[in-house]
This record gives structure tokens, sequence and C-alpha cells, in this order.
């Protein structure tokens, strides 16, 4: 049964039509207007960030849809400032649905003198009064378990089936899911169980941070259609490569599948250059216009399995249950049709 206080849906600026998106899915969900609630989310002169809430939020369940991308420091600080916000207006759950957790790529000291940011923004979001936090494909699981609170890690592997079983059903026999590194292999396994394909990995090899010094393909990938699954691209240089690899090892084509797209400097020139026949990148961090027009890059959207994941916690049913394809598939039948 829901409980008595409503759900109600706040934004930053971080990913606009992503929350928007949410927002008319949970409108059509429910059957009642769910519009984002009526704030304003500014800078002062200095850069100081400055949030007035217009509409009454007293003992209501909140949650702030913010990714913390880029600029990753102004949008998390929109994101604890929202939620101090909330928290002073007497809300009486605060969720941060944060559909990319940035910082998470330091999850753990590698080098002496080296912090552990990912700690320490769970820290921050614990302080800000955040309660629970919804997210997808966190870089490291463990992460979850920094926080003394309800983290629900939602997957992009599920969505991706569904692209996969849609893109190639004619040639599903033919598939090969790789990851790119031997950190990505869980991930990797976790598509290729999804859609019956064998796995492989691409070991790489970094002499210094940013650069790869040499890659070699772990498995047999000659004429199979390749998909590297990961859970980010920044600035796609490994990710080229190592298309490049696997085409120079007999594979007849490949695609990417990623998680977030952070395409940061060169990405998309990259990318557009690439052999790669498709990147296909989720709405997580909000696409640029050089990435929409982009000829070989493709979006897919979060908003709904985002949205119902939303109206679960809020009445307290399952969240994993969307990792199942019977109760996934629905949510996407608008954009894939099954058989």
């Amino acid at each position: 049964m829901p409980t008595l206080n409503e759900p109600k849906l706040i934004a930053g600026n971080a990913n606009l039509p992503l929350a928007e998106s949410i927002s008319r899915r949970m409108s059509l969900y429910r059957g009642v207007d769910q519009n984002l609630v009526d704030a304003r989310v500014e800078r002062f002169n200095d850069g100081e960030i400055f949030v007035e809430v217009f509409e009454n939020v007293r003992g209501e369940d909140m949650f702030i849809v913010q990714p913390t991308s880029n600029p990753a420091n102004d949008n998390l600080m929109e994101l604890l400032i929202i939620a101090d916000a909330l928290r002073r207006s007497s809300a009486q759950r605060i969720t941060a649905v944060i559909p990319y957790f940035g910082y998470a790529r330091q999850d753990r000291r590698t080098k002496a003198r080296t912090p552990i940011s990912a700690k320490l923004v769970a820290n921050m979001l614990t302080g800000a009064g955040i309660e629970r936090i919804l997210t997808m494909d966190l870089h490291a699981a463990q992460i979850q378990g920094f926080f003394d609170m309800p983290v629900d890690n939602l997957y992009a592997s599920p969505i991706f089936a569904l692209d996969v079983k849609h893109q190639f059903q004619d040639n599903l026999d033919e598939l090969m899911v790789v990851s790119p590194d031997v950190g990505g292999v869980a991930r990797a396994r976790e598509l290729a169980k999804r859609i019956n394909a064998p796995l492989s990995i691409v070991d790489k090899r970094r002499e210094k941070a940013g650069e790869v010094a040499e890659m070699t393909v772990i498995g047999d990938v000659k004429d199979k259609i390749c998909l590297i699954v990961d859970d980010m691209c920044d600035t796609a240089g490994t990710l080229c490569k190592a298309a490049q690899v696997l085409l120079d090892n007999g594979a007849k084509e490949v695609h990417s599948y990623i998680t977030h797209g952070v395409m940061s400097g060169p990405a998309v020139e990259r990318v557009t250059n690439s052999v790669m026949k498709s990147l296909v990148l989720t709405d997580t961090i909000q696409p640029t216009k050089e990435i929409t027009n982009a000829k070989n890059i493709r979006i897919v959207p979060t908003a709904p399995i985002f949205t119902q994941a939303i109206l679960n916690i809020w009445n307290g049913t399952s969240v994993s249950s969307l990792f199942e394809d019977k109760t996934l598939t629905p949510i996407y039948e608008s954009m894939y049709h099954m058989d």
C-alpha cells in the first residue's frame, strides 16, 4: 500500500532533460500531475550556489535528480545544498537520485598519500541529510558499503540486453561480449549471460594513468560481432584502441555499450573516426549536441527504469525486480518490440 506522503521530484541543473522525462513518466504511471517541484538553483556573482524552494515539502518523500557529472564540483554542491534546503523545510525523507556518481574512480588507495574521494563524497551526502541513494552502474560495487544508508544501484545491462536483442536479432549467434579490462569482467559477464553469448577480455597494461602501453585479446573473436561493455567512457582513447585490436584479431565488426558517456576532450572525434560501427550510451549524463550529432553514437534512455525505481522506493516494493526481463521489458516496450 502506498504511504500517505506524496513522492515529489526536484532537480538541479546537471541533467534537466532526464529529470523532466522522469517527471512526465511519473505523471503517466500515477495518473496525476507529477511536475518538478518549483525551485530556483542559481549562482551568486562570485559563483556561490543559491537554492530556493517555492513549494511546501513538509512531510513529503523528496527525490533529488542530480548526476554529479561535469562540472563535477558544481553539480555535487548543488545536490548538497538542495538536500540541505529540503531538510530544513521538514521533508520526511530525502533520496538522492544520482544517475552518474562522480568521484567513484577514487574508491581505494592505489598509491601512498592518495585520497579515497568516493568515501569523502559519501560522508558529505550523509551530512547534508540525504537518507537514501539511487544510482546506476557504480564504478565499483563496494562503494555501496561507504554509505550507512540504503543504496540502490541499478544496472544498465538489462536495458542493453533488450537493445542488443532488438538491434542484432538476426545475428545473435555471432555475438561476442568483450570486457575492455580484467576489472570489468563481472559487468561484461552479466550482459553475456542475458544474451547467451560468449565472453572475451582485452587485457590492457598501463605505464601511467591515461596511457595504454599494450593490449592483448584473451579469447577467439575471429568472425564475431564484438560488443565492448564498460561503465564509462571518458576520453575514448582506450575504447577506440580496443576496437582496433579486436578487428586486428579477426572480429567482423565492433560495437560498444557504455553506461556513462563522460566524453571528455577529443572523445567524440575519436569515436566518430574510429573503426567502431556504433557506440551506445545512456543519458545518465546529459549528452552534448556534439554527441547527439555524431553519426555512430546512439542514446538509450534511462528515465523508464529510474521512474519505476523511484515509485518502487516510494511505495515500498522491490527495486531489484527491475533487473528481471519480465518486469523491465514492459517498461521499455515502446522502444523494443520483442516476440
